[in-house]
């Protein structure tokens, strides 16, 4: 579905270009209800907007945008200790170094943009309105905001 909505908004989901283009699509991505999925206000649909570099990706200047959701109709829910099982949507944007972002890996986990699990509509959409002013007040990420991205990737993962 995410790759769907990003070649709607004329990006390729393997060499994304434009990351306020694909900021808005997965804007419009996290507020598509998918059946068969936890509720948000039980922690089962939400977002994370982070940024940094991670060993993952080779320590590269990275954002991710990722909704993460909890699958309900999966294992035995009699079973004491049933958990659904979460999965996590991903589109990670990597830049190449730049001096305006040297310091981005010391800031990647004090300021990242922890879960978000308001319910889909007018509440995730002030959410998701809320992150990119704050993203605004700093100077590393708000640079790599308007950078153009070498490269990227979007995966579908087991997120426990």
């Amino acid at each position: 579905m995410f790759a769907l909505i990003l070649r709607r908004h004329g990006l390729d989901p393997d060499a994304v270009d434009d990351v306020a283009r694909a900021w808005s699509a997965f804007q419009e991505f996290v507020q598509v209800e998918i059946d068969g999925i936890e509720p948000a206000e039980d922690d089962g649909d939400g977002f994370i907007v982070q940024w940094g570099r991670w060993s993952w990706n080779d320590d590269r200047p990275a954002l991710a945008f990722t909704r993460q959701f909890a699958v309900r109709d999966e294992g035995d829910q009699d079973d004491e200790f049933w958990q659904p099982q979460r999965w996590s949507v991903e589109l990670e944007l990597f830049f190449t170094d730049a001096p305006a972002w040297a310091n981005l890996s010391d800031m990647a986990w004090s300021d990242s943009m922890g879960f978000d699990f308001d319910p889909i509509g007018h509440e995730r959409a002030a959410a998701l309105s809320q992150i990119a002013t704050f993203i605004e007040t700093l100077p590393q990420v708000s640079a790599m905001w308007r950078a153009v991205p070498v490269g990227s990737a979007l995966g579908l993962d087991r997120a426990d």
